[in-house]
């Protein structure tokens, strides 16, 4: 039989049930989108890495834990996906580069949300923050309610013209789910805020300005005719605004700004927080 399915999805995983979240949400992102799936397991550096005499390479045991996780991972999906192309890759160093390294020919990389220790990691993985910050390709955290996967709604966050990459992603996703496209975006009128009582006029004017941006924004659609979008703007906290969406979503989908933390940090303090506190997993996907 032939196979006609293009494109890779692609996972990391280790041995918490976050990373399991992780592979069951990619081996569904891959049958919905006719892609293959690549799980990748990374082992080393770290003192709880064993490696033979000479250090040149792991030891028999570790070897062998390694590989017989990506196998029993292989195995599940072929129990829910019997159809599904798999196939594994044991890698070494240090895991958010190997992963990195390993994306340069998967579509879309997944990832689980927790890491194995520390304050730093009590919410969101190390590895899952620095692939999400680094990646030149869509990189999913799964969290939440990752049953409606292939379901729910799926919401992008807009944040200025820049963002059809993140648009397109979504609207693609949702051709193939049948889902809707909720174009979100909340903007706050701190220009206005002080001691002089803002004029009506210049709200409502700035209002219009906001609601023209997510009108561009959703111009992409006629590209998508089968998709349904709908437009909202709420006024507030961007990252409350696509919290709050993601409540009744299955996947968010965010773009990512070079350098849009500040200070050189790849990732700003909205993705962030969605990263951290959306109730179904979220898309970061590289804009120019």
């Amino acid at each position: 039989m032939t196979d006609d399915r293009h494109g890779r999805v692609l996972v990391g995983i280790d041995d918490t049930s976050h990373s399991r979240l992780a592979l069951n949400w990619a081996a569904a992102e891959a049958q919905v989108n006719g892609m293959a799936l690549r799980i990748v397991h990374s082992v080393g550096p770290g003192p709880e890495i064993g490696y033979d005499e000479t250090g040149a390479g792991l030891t028999e045991q570790v070897f062998q834990a390694a590989t017989g996780m990506l196998e029993d991972c292989r195995a599940l999906v072929g129990a829910d996906h019997p159809n599904l192309p798999v196939d594994t890759a044991l890698v070494h160093g240090n895991p958010a580069e190997a992963i990195l390294d390993s994306a340069e020919d998967a579509d879309i990389v997944v990832l689980g949300t927790r890491g194995r220790g520390g304050f730093a990691e009590l919410l969101l993985g190390s590895v899952s923050l620095k692939v999400a910050a680094h990646a030149d390709r869509p990189v999913v955290v799964t969290r939440g309610d990752t049953e409606r996967a292939t379901g729910g709604d799926i919401v992008a966050g807009i944040r200025d013209d820049r963002d059809e990459p993140a648009v397109r992603f979504a609207l693609a996703q949702a051709d193939r789910r049948r889902a809707t496209v909720r174009l979100v975006h909340a903007w706050t009128p701190l220009r206005h805020a002080g001691l002089v009582v803002p004029q009506v006029d210049d709200v409502d004017r700035e209002q219009r300005e906001h609601a023209q941006l997510l009108n561009r924004a959703a111009r992409v659609a006629g590209d998508f005719p089968q998709v349904h979008v709908a437009t909202e703007l709420a006024v507030g906290s961007p990252a409350s605004a696509l919290v709050e969406a993601s409540r009744r979503a299955g996947l968010v989908v965010l773009p990512r700004h070079p350098a849009e933390g500040g200070l050189g940090l790849p990732l700003g303090t909205v993705t962030h927080a969605v990263l951290h506190h959306a109730a179904c997993p979220v898309a970061i996907v590289p804009v120019r």
